[in-house]
């Protein structure tokens, strides 16, 4: 089968189950060209839930449709390969969170939305890459803030708050193991362009970026510079949206460790499997569910 063909099936059927396929901007092209909404991980489940669609498809990985059961329960939401996960939300676990409660018991636990439901039901609050800033200076009646799962993300946050910042030392490997190195060769190769970075890359290469910020933000970034030549530090499959956007402007990325695995497991063919026969099914147990929706719902109410 073509891969018009597949993009066309995968369509009718979507149709014919009253069903909305997700897409994170770090998919593959083809699976982006077909997406009904596509953007950040929490931005398309909340998008999907103002909808009228009985099922979720979501092309992302596990957390992802998690935060999209938390957030429509009454709908079903399926994630086309179960080995779609997130190595930066494998970093932390409920018994390692309870033990480091007891070591901080004074701190307020900022849980990032890159983590497990039954991480974020046992938070006080959750942020995403774009607002863990505001969230952190919200919490008023704390000093002390634990940020997990990501350490990356906490310390680039301490940067602007006079809160106790306590990162965990979790990280997501695409992002943390980009080398300056390779971002000032990048630079040397292109001198006129802007290198632009996401929070969850290591504190050496933040700090050697123009611009620093989610990849929404980074998206909007680039559509409002007048440089041509951009340098793009974030997963390849932002490249789709970027170079749709922009035709007339350049993206580069500075280093080959940049695809996220298990994002790219997700294909047309298994979305077509899992529309076909409706599984596999993720579906938050309501004792996480509640909780976890609390956290978030705490983070929604951060103006």
């Amino acid at each position: 089968m073509s891969l018009s063909d597949l993009q066309s099936e995968i369509r009718a059927l979507l149709h014919e189950r009253n069903a909305i396929l997700l897409a994170h901007y770090y998919q593959r092209e083809e699976v982006q060209e077909i997406a009904d909404i596509l953007g950040d991980s929490l931005a398309l489940s909340i998008e999907a839930a103002r909808t009228n669609a009985d099922v979720i498809v979501f092309a992302g990985v596990h957390f992802m449709a998690e935060s999209a059961s938390i957030i429509s329960p009454d709908k079903t939401v399926l994630l086309p390969h179960l080995g779609a996960g997130c190595p930066l939300a494998d970093k932390i676990t409920p018994a390692s969170l309870a033990e480091a409660r007891k070591k901080y018991p004074d701190a307020a636990v900022v849980t990032y939305i890159n983590s497990s439901a039954e991480i974020k039901a046992h938070s006080d609050i959750c942020c995403t890459s774009a607002n863990a800033v505001k969230v952190v200076n919200s919490l008023t009646d704390a000093r002390q803030i634990l940020m997990i799962p990501d350490g990356n993300l906490a310390r680039y946050t301490a940067r602007f708050t006079d809160k106790e910042i306590i990162p965990w030392e979790g990280y997501c490997p695409f992002h943390h193991f980009v080398l300056p190195e390779e971002v000032a060769r990048a630079k040397a190769e292109h001198p006129g362009a802007l290198f632009i970075a996401h929070p969850e890359c290591n504190e050496a290469v933040v700090a050697m970026a123009d611009f620093v910020g989610s990849t929404s933000a980074m998206i909007e970034f680039c559509r409002k510079t007048d440089v041509r030549e951009i340098i793009v530090g974030t997963e390849i499959g932002i490249m789709t949206p970027l170079k749709k956007q922009n035709p007339e402007k350049i993206f580069i990325s500075p280093s080959e460790s940049l695809v996220c695995q298990t994002m790219k497991l997700i294909t047309l063919e298994n979305i077509l499997a899992s529309l076909k026969t409706m599984t596999p099914v993720i579906k938050v147990p309501e004792a996480i569910r509640i909780p976890a929706k609390r956290a978030l719902d705490r983070m929604l109410a951060v103006r």
